[in-house]
């Protein structure tokens, strides 16, 4: 049954991701696993500039799209048979953009990317135009001028099929940055009704999907060296400084309730745009490690310290991340402030640690974790007292 599309409450109880959103998260993996499948084998193979620029345009897509749907169905989600439908045309746009990944990356041919994308974002365009008739005043307007922005974006797409390949990052760039633009445009007058809760709980949760593909992607790597070449002594380290620094992610960035610091627009659009470098690092760190297994086994056209540098600097760049736009703002006094931004410099200092490179950054990593949970155990004894 299909119901007029009216705005949820800020403050409703027990708002919690439904079962459609996790499954509209789910299918985002085969699309983040084809652009870390292609910057592995575009490092790999010593072509830095390509690998690394078409890894963030293209994540920048996936994440953008996620990031669309996400804030819309934290204000909006009505749950009936059509807006189900509409997510799922979603979720079609996804699974299209991620088969065009390849051919995107080895030819720069964004043509199958591009209509993946318009896939997404016309049901997205539909879904704020239902939401614009629902209501009215303000509330309109702000819909309204969510789906005219977003169709004009998704027209400036169309430079990437028709510009020079040298100019695809210039194109990328410029209407990047018309996207950015849109929701402070759109919400200037009129804040759309999404839930602090909520969006925490779906940010996180994309985190964990993230982090999935890394695992997964760093033990086929591990599991296909093993099968090739038996180098059980050389893996070992690699595998277990990957883990470590998986599991420590996962436990710097869920030792904070975030919701409590998103209390209007400011505080959550920009929390909300710095997870892009959270979640593109995260997902650098699993093909950072495929690259140093590759390496190890002598299948990567790079030096030790390159292959190295694939796993440290995106865990470093991730935790600091992760401490700017997110842990910091629970954290108290200059100790706790510290802990991530000098462990993201001593994780990069495992650059220069020669073969136990990845091991090293897993365990500094794993000090972190064990320094930040004795540092708030000891405030809250301190609070007590």
């Amino acid at each position: 049954m299909t119901v007029p599309m009216r705005a949820r409450s800020r403050r409703e109880a027990h708002r919690a991701a439904t079962p459609l959103e996790l499954f509209f998260d789910l299918c985002f993996v085969v699309a983040i696993a084809q652009a870390g499948r292609q910057l592995v084998h575009a490092l790999a193979e010593g072509h830095w500039g390509h690998g690394i620029g078409g890894y963030l345009m293209l994540f920048f897509a996936v994440w953008w799209a996620w990031m669309n749907f996400s804030w819309f169905s934290s204000a909006y989600d009505t749950d009936d048979a059509l807006y189900r439908v509409v997510t799922l045309i979603q979720i079609a746009g996804v699974l299209i953009l991620a088969a065009g990944v390849p051919r995107a990356f080895a030819a720069g041919d964004f043509g199958v990317v591009w209509f993946g994308f318009l896939v997404m974002r016309l049901a997205m365009v539909s879904q704020w135009l239902r939401a614009a008739y629902g209501c009215t005043g303000a509330e309109r307007r702000t819909a309204l001028t969510y789906a005219v922005g977003v169709t004009v974006c998704q027209v400036g797409w169309l430079g990437l099929l028709i510009v020079p390949a040298g100019d695809v990052p210039w194109v990328f760039a410029v209407v990047g940055a018309l996207e950015l633009a849109v929701p402070a445009v759109a919400e200037r007058t009129w804040q759309t009704a999404w839930h602090p809760h909520h969006i925490a709980e779906r940010y996180g949760l994309f985190l964990i999907i993230v982090l999935g593909e890394t695992i997964s992607a760093a033990t086929v790597a591990v599991q296909s060296a093993l099968d090739e070449n038996d180098e059980l002594g050389v893996l070992l380290p690699l595998a277990g400084g990957g883990l470590l620094l998986v599991f420590a992610a996962y436990w710097i960035y869920f030792a904070v309730p975030i919701h409590l610091h998103l209390r209007s627009n400011r505080q959550a659009f920009l929390w909300g745009y710095g997870h892009y470098l959270v979640y593109v690092s995260a997902a650098a760190i699993g093909a950072g490690i495929e690259i140093a297994v590759e390496e190890s086994v002598g299948s990567a056209h790079l030096s030790l310290r390159a292959a190295s540098a694939c796993v440290t600097v995106p865990a470093a760049l991730f935790m600091f991340t992760v401490w700017l736009i997110h842990s910091r703002h629970q954290k108290r006094g200059p100790a706790q402030q510290l802990v991530l931004p000098v462990s993201s410099v001593a994780v990069l200092a495992c650059t220069f640690a020669g073969q136990l490179a990845v091991l090293a950054a897993g365990l500094v990593a794993a000090a972190t974790v064990a320094m930040g949970a004795t540092l708030t155990a000891r405030q809250g004894t301190a609070l007590e007292g």
